[in-house]
């Protein structure tokens, strides 16, 4: 049984194991995310993209950091081809451990393209670190209250205006989930793909990206290398979500499109954590970051009747308010 409570003292995270690769590779066509061109496929670069950020330090930065990461791991991934050669495009990727954001970031760039990153802004000021994540893209995000809307405005601002793609790693911070699975997500993610959709006309394509195996990595000690998978996944359609898109006003997104959006992606995660483990979710929820426990994962029906119960509330408060 999974542990419902944080880990007990030095209770180790089982590591990814050579079978479940194997059966892994008997579905899927495994690529080197740590090796130019991964997938093996002719593409084109986007020269544009790869000129317009620091091109040499990226590259020296790139073959530096997939050299460390080959002495810590066998690195494996599937469906990097799904990654387009141009035009904007949204990674919402797992945060288990910090190799969550190495992966994803090396197949991508492997693959000729330089999207932008959000991540905390603390991060920035790092010594050396700091540095790397300025040259790959890094687009600080303070996490102070009352930043949510800049960060968000800004974010889609790269896409419409700079005509770059994002990558984010929406659960905020590296996972508490006591058995490393993806917790509670962070809306940010959802108003940024709806709302640049609606800025630019059409759906925004957004793609899964989940990592696992480098949370048993012994950092002061890493070898044997273990194995990290890491799936790319094939763009979540929310076309539904975008109906009447024109007509949604200063307010931007309706807040059951955003939940319902957060919700396809926190769970498509979970579906291809499964896969990746050999493992199923924890049945009687997902683990909620604010008050750090599992809690029932909604069904669609749940999530729309929580929305109206909250939009009424609100209205009912605004009434009482204006009656004193």
């Amino acid at each position: 049984m999974v542990s419902r409570g944080k880990p007990s003292p030095g209770k180790s995270v089982p590591k990814l194991s050579t079978a479940q690769v194997r059966k892994l590779a008997e579905k899927h066509h495994f690529s080197d995310p740590f090796a130019y061109l991964p997938t093996g496929v002719p593409r084109q670069n986007n020269e544009e993209e790869i000129a317009a950020q620091n091109p040499q330090q990226a590259r020296r930065l790139l073959d530096f950091i997939s050299w460390v990461a080959r002495t810590r791991m066998k690195a494996y991934s599937w469906g990097l081809e799904n990654v387009p050669e141009k035009g904007v495009f949204i990674t919402a990727a797992t945060h288990v451990t910090q190799f969550d954001v190495f992966v994803p970031m090396c197949g991508l760039f492997h693959q000729g393209r330089r999207p932008r990153y959000m991540a905390k802004a603390e991060m920035a000021k790092w010594p050396i670190i700091g540095n790397w994540f300025k040259t790959v893209g890094m687009q600080p995000v303070p996490r102070r209250s009352g930043k949510a809307q800049a960060i968000i405005d800004e974010s889609v601002r790269i896409m419409v205006e700079d005509h770059r793609p994002l990558t984010i790693w929406p659960e905020g911070t590296v996972t508490r989930d006591p058995d490393k699975w993806p917790m509670s997500l962070k809306p940010g993610m959802a108003i940024i793909a709806l709302e640049t959709s609606r800025k630019l006309g059409y759906m925004v394509p957004l793609f899964v990206s989940v990592t696992w195996g480098a949370a048993s990595i012994n950092h002061f000690f890493p070898w044997p290398r273990k194995n990290v998978v890491m799936a790319y996944d094939t763009a979540l359609d929310y076309s539904d979500l975008l109906e009447g898109m024109e007509n949604w006003g200063e307010y931007g997104a309706p807040q059951d499109a955003i939940d319902e959006l957060t919700e396809r992606v926190a769970d498509r995660m979970e579906t291809l954590m499964e896969e990746i483990r050999g493992e199923e979710r924890p049945a009687w929820g997902r683990w909620n970051f604010r008050s750090m426990s599992r809690k029932p994962r909604l069904s669609r029906v749940s999530r729309t009747q929580e929305t109206r119960d909250a939009h009424i509330s609100s209205i009912d408060r605004d009434e009482s308010e204006d009656k004193e």
